[in-house]
């Protein structure tokens, strides 16, 4: 997978061909436009058709010589439970979790090139509901829950087919759980759970050498220096904490798989205190080790960011169960550690 990378400075910042021909210094527009059209230019290791896509200091931009994989439909979404409060669901890798507040008001056609997973789901509840407004549990049985139908929002109050409320977010990137609310109060309830540290959040994720069990505690900084987020073990630095359980889970030769429990949720946290400690992930394209640091090249041959959020449990807001779920890592992972665990 032979590929040229560039990290955008800020004076490079700006919509991505602008910032592509900035980065590379000879290519034309046309060059330019026909790797988008190819589906040969990347964000962060997905790939990007939107040439209104603007870029940041600190994203990588990467043109390959074979395409990327095709961009995520609602087709690769999973609902696994479905009621009048909640809905959870399995987002591919490369699919946003929820549109920019900006990008909103993009028209439909436009949205629908690259749909976020709040959109996603939006159409594929209107076809299981079949607009008549009854909605019954769907999907797989959690662990510890008892089956559920009719079930009713608090007041009698039912929620409207496209009216999901984001809880919380996993980057674009990476694969696995999420859960949306169904009604403001369904949202606030397991908002409150988040900010109490009680939702069962647990991530897979691969890296290169031989790491134990630990406890990472660092605080998040907005930019460490080059545009990206990063952490500091300084705790007089203003910023938010960032607590993440370590547990080896299995070793391979010159990698480990990990499985990482998060205490808080801050953006890229799992990606950042690994990368500063000098074990960035499998396929990260953005964090490749601690800042100011020598760059740790990745050759796993991952197809893709080797993370994945593989459980999340929490109480449900209607009858107060402690629910939970669990999704093992997408195929073309699956078969990626298979290669890892027979040394190739």
């Amino acid at each position: 997978m032979t590929a040229v990378r560039y990290t955008v400075t800020a004076e490079a910042a700006g919509a991505v061909l602008a910032a592509l021909r900035r980065c590379d210094g000879q290519l034309t527009w046309n060059q330019a436009r026909r790797l988008m059209h190819e589906l040969r230019l990347g964000v962060n290791g997905i790939v990007c058709i939107d040439e209104g896509r603007r870029v940041q200091a600190g994203d990588v931009l990467e043109v390959r010589q074979r395409p990327f994989p095709p961009v995520p439909g609602d087709e690769d979404v999973r609902i696994l439970w479905l009621d009048a409060l909640v809905v959870v669901a399995a987002k591919p890798a490369g699919m946003l979790s929820v549109r920019h507040p900006g990008d909103r008001d993009w028209s439909e056609e436009r949205k629908r090139q690259q749909p976020s997973l709040e959109e996603s789901l939006g159409r594929l509840i209107r076809r299981r509901e079949g607009g008549s407004g009854a909605v019954e549990r769907r999907g797989g049985r959690p662990s510890g829950a008892r089956t559920q139908r009719g079930l009713a929002a608090p007041g009698g109050v039912a929620a409207t087919d496209s009216g999901l409320l984001a809880v919380h977010r996993i980057d674009r990137e990476t694969s696995g759980i999420l859960v949306f609310a169904r009604t403001e109060e369904s949202q606030q309830f397991l908002i409150h759970q988040f900010a109490a540290h009680t939702v069962l959040r647990r991530y897979l994720c691969v890296v290169p050498g031989q790491m134990s069990m630990q406890t990472l505690r660092s605080r998040q900084v907005r930019d460490r220096g080059d545009g990206l987020r990063g952490s500091t073990d300084d705790q007089s630095v203003e910023g938010l904490d960032m607590v993440t359980h370590v547990k080896p889970l299995r070793r391979f030769e010159g990698y480990t798989e990990l499985e990482c429990r998060l205490e808080t949720g801050r953006t890229n946290q799992i990606r950042i205190q690994l990368s500063e400690l000098g074990y960035p992930l499998c396929g990260d394209v953005k964090y490749r080790g601690p800042f100011g640091g020598a760059v740790v090249e990745d050759t796993s041959g991952a197809p893709g960011l080797a993370l994945h959020a593989a459980e999340l449990g929490f109480r449900h807001p209607g009858t107060k169960e402690q629910l939970s779920w669990q999704l093992p890592w997408p195929s073309g992972m699956l078969r990626w550690l298979d290669r890892l665990s027979r040394g190739q």
